[in-house]
């Protein structure tokens, strides 16, 4: 192996993977035996937390950023002069394994560009994986980036070896992926694929990611294909992504996105300064106003409805044991017809 020419590519194609979020992840699958490396309960996704809240690296990496596709958004479309490089599946195994049995990562994140098309580049990403886990003996976290248009065959070989899969809808419905793709079919290559992967048994299911504010989609339309992306197909996670013009990209001018519009400090805080009158009485408020206060969920809402069968709530005691956080619900509610402090010197 051209040791310049591999710290080339690591270079080159870990920073072209870098639009890809991937927060948060574990797995349940268990280590087989003895002879093996890479204790899925030890490891992880990059800058994420295990089960037991301790935080994870990961490799993030393309297998190559020359890509046939044309998002206008993407610094690796076929649009886009740039550096190419592409991964051979023995050598990125290698260098995995090298930055694994170093202590620097344990686990890996494997997504590529469309090179020619689809099934070509997914069958050497598979190769790579096959590689980890049988000659290199790898049992730790992967997750494997679904291609737009992948064979069916090729999608249920990944779940085999891998312990999530995503593929990104990158936009929230067919009328506005057309704004940015004349190649992507969003119902066909991308719904229909999570459709596929939902069927499957993955040890930590699949997620996806949007791109927001590559289009003037509104908020609703992205809340509604959320909603109907956990509902339908059952998605452990949908990230987000703030939209970034880059150079050499159709979309160069167009205004970045924000990557916030609420201000500083806690959102459910601030919803309940402005949507709520006053204190809430927990023991005549409706289900939906009491979740509206901060430190109440869906659950302990629940609670609170199920106490009023009897003689309801009497002390925020009470409240505590049913999981209700009162540090943060105090100021927006009231026990007994009584409130421990005015909402206005609440502190965000």
């Amino acid at each position: 192996m051209n040791l310049v020419n591999i710290l080339e590519k690591v270079r080159i194609l870990g920073s072209a993977g870098k639009w890809d979020v991937c927060a948060s992840s574990s797995s349940s699958r268990k280590v087989a035996s003895g002879d093996r490396v890479g204790d899925v309960a030890a490891g992880g996704i990059c800058h994420s937390f295990t089960d037991g809240g301790r935080c994870v690296s990961l490799f993030k990496t393309l297998l190559t950023n020359d890509c046939s596709f044309d998002c206008k958004y993407c610094q690796n479309s076929v649009h886009c002069g740039k550096q190419t490089a592409e991964y051979e599946p023995q050598e990125l195994a290698k260098v995995f394994m090298h930055l694994y049995l170093g202590n620097y990562v344990e686990g890996l994140f494997l997504s590529s560009a469309v090179a020619g098309d689809p099934d070509s580049t997914t069958q050497k990403m598979l190769d790579t994986v096959r590689l980890l886990r049988m000659e290199h003996g790898f049992q730790g976290y992967v997750h494997f980036k679904v291609l737009p248009g992948t064979n069916q065959d090729l999608i249920r070989q990944a779940g085999e070896h891998a312990d999530r899969l995503s593929i990104n809808l990158e936009a929230p419905s067919s009328s506005r992926m057309s704004e940015l793709s004349d190649i992507k079919d969003f119902d066909a290559d991308i719904v229909r694929r999570q459709k596929w992967i939902s069927q499957m048994s993955i040890s930590s299911g699949q997620t996806t990611q949007m791109v927001v504010g590559t289009s003037d989609e509104t908020d609703r339309e992205i809340l509604d294909t959320a909603t109907w992306e956990y509902d339908e197909i059952g998605l452990r996670r949908v990230y987000y992504s703030a939209f970034q013009p880059l150079e050499k990209t159709p979309l160069e001018g167009r205004d970045k996105t924000p990557l916030g519009n609420l201000p500083a400090g806690d959102p459910k805080v601030h919803l309940a300064r402005a949507t709520l009158e006053g204190p809430v009485d927990v023991n005549t408020a409706p289900y939906e106003e009491l979740l509206r206060v901060p430190g109440i969920g869906p659950q302990s809402a629940q609670r609170i409805m199920s106490m009023r069968t009897a003689e309801g709530v009497t002390s925020r005691s009470q409240l505590a044991n049913m999981g209700i956080v009162l540090k943060r619900a105090d100021p927006f509610i009231k026990v007994g017809g009584r409130t421990q402090k005015m909402m206005t010197e609440y502190c965000v």
